[in-house]
């Protein structure tokens, strides 16, 4: 008989590899690897120290969020319904010019609390401080491909001491927290780093061997200004740097041109969408349609908790399937398990990850969410895909399961404090707005 530490059972199983929704379905799990996916009838000769009766439930490959500044979870609710340049300006860069480690630390925490509970199981993080994040994440058990930003914004100085960082935080991280975190370097955007930071950018990525992080093409108005001041969009810049010849993740991609989205197409470049947070600052709707059919990969991502609010990607998943049948008036553009995807093994491969998550199947990381389907909201039940994206959200899952341990089952966190990590956040966010600039 087969021994395995995790054996979960009478679930239907959504494997997001192409292959159909399994019925009655079983999940074993050994030395943090998935060992068995299938009918539970053929899971009998299977025996394990932890058995999980799943009835009720649908298992699917753990939530992936390309894109997060996850500390700014102190920042939500303080900067409502302004346009992008003065979000950043008037709110935002002031109070990050107040944070301190244990802010970014507790902020992280928080954000990574949130996460868990609403069934991510790996994000894609970029900001300041990024060894606190680390830390959460190490805490949190949650998976993490996390980048320390570079910005410049005309102070040369400061763009060689954040690249410095960034290079450094990748050095000393890269594999931490038993392989759950990877590193990324992380040039803020190409209209606030110069062509000779972002060339160095992308050749210390290439000699470390790792992905770069950045946000492209998300305001109109930046887009004129740049085109102004360059000649060309920020795409066919960042392609003449060569900046595209590595692995690239590229959030929002709003306002790109027919050209530019065929350049990242032939480039391999992975674009994160990002719609709801787009949607409230009012800064558009990526055209998704027209990168998917053109080849790219198009991942999911939330943005920070300061422009969206939250950072539940079910909520991601449903506004963004909407947005897009909305943007094209064509209520079959984006289908449910198309969104899924994106979110699940899409996001994966976007940071690099597809051969260990992303799905369920054998020999990947056992990175699990299970979802709680006796909620009257999700019933009847007749497409679970359907019901997953339009019907669910981040508080029906149940179960977490990061690297083949439980985070959290029943709804019950295993490894945080829950009320010690809110009541913490709280005092920090009251203590950050009094502190004097």
């Amino acid at each position: 008989m087969e021994k395995a530490d995790i054996l979960i059972r009478g679930c239907a199983v959504l494997p997001m590899d192409g292959r159909s929704l399994i019925e009655d379905g079983a999940i074993a799990i050994k030395n943090g690897r998935i060992i068995f996916v299938g009918k539970s009838t053929s899971a009998e000769g299977i025996s394990a120290e932890e058995k999980i009766d799943a009835k009720g439930k649908v298992a699917m490959p753990g939530l992936v969020n390309c894109h997060t500044h996850v500390s700014m979870t102190l920042f939500r609710g303080l900067a409502e319904d302004k346009p992008l340049d003065v979000w950043l300006r008037e709110t935002i860069w002031p109070l990050e010019a107040r944070l301190n480690c244990e802010d970014i630390y507790v902020g992280a925490l928080l954000g990574c609390l949130e996460m868990l509970k609403s069934g991510t199981t790996c994000f894609a993080d970029m900001y300041f401080h990024e060894d606190m994040v680390a830390r959460a994440v190490f805490e949190s058990g949650l998976r993490g491909v996390l980048a320390e930003g570079i910005i410049e914004a005309g102070n040369k100085e400061q763009g060689g001491k954040t690249l410095n960082r960034s290079v450094n935080f990748a050095k000393n991280f890269s594999g931490y927290a038993n392989g759950r975190i990877t590193a990324m370097l992380a040039p803020h955007a190409a209209y606030s780093c110069s062509p000779e930071l972002l060339r160095k950018v992308k050749d210390k990525a290439s000699e470390l061997g790792i992905g770069v992080h950045t946000h492209l093409a998300e305001s109109a108005n930046l887009f004129m200004e740049f085109e102004k001041k360059y000649g060309c969009s920020e795409v066919e810049f960042l392609n003449n740097l060569g900046f595209f010849e590595g692995h690239v993740l590229a959030a929002h991609c709003i306002n790109l041109s027919d050209n530019d989205r065929h350049v990242l197409a032939e480039s391999g470049v992975n674009v994160v969408y990002v719609p709801v947070a787009n949607m409230k600052l009012g800064l558009g709707a990526a055209r998704i349609k027209e990168l998917v059919e053109l080849g790219v990969n198009v991942a999911l991502g939330t943005d920070g908790a300061a422009s969206n609010n939250t950072l539940d990607m079910f909520e991601t998943v449903n506004v963004g399937a909407l947005l897009q049948k909305l943007t094209y008036l064509d209520s079959r553009v984006l289908s449910a398990y198309e969104v899924l995807r994106m979110a699940t093994l899409n996001g994966a491969k976007a940071l690099g990850l597809d051969t260990s998550i992303g799905s369920l199947e054998v020999g990947k990381k056992a990175d699990i969410t299970m979802v709680d389907f006796s909620k009257p909201h999700l019933k009847p039940l007749h497409d679970v895909c359907a019901a997953l994206v339009y019907s669910a959200r981040g508080s029906d899952v149940d179960t977490v399961i990061v690297d083949g341990k439980i985070l959290m089952e029943n709804r019950q966190v295993k490894t945080l404090d829950e009320q010690a990590v809110i009541e913490k956040a709280e005092r920090h966010a009251a203590e950050l707005l009094a502190r004097k600039p």
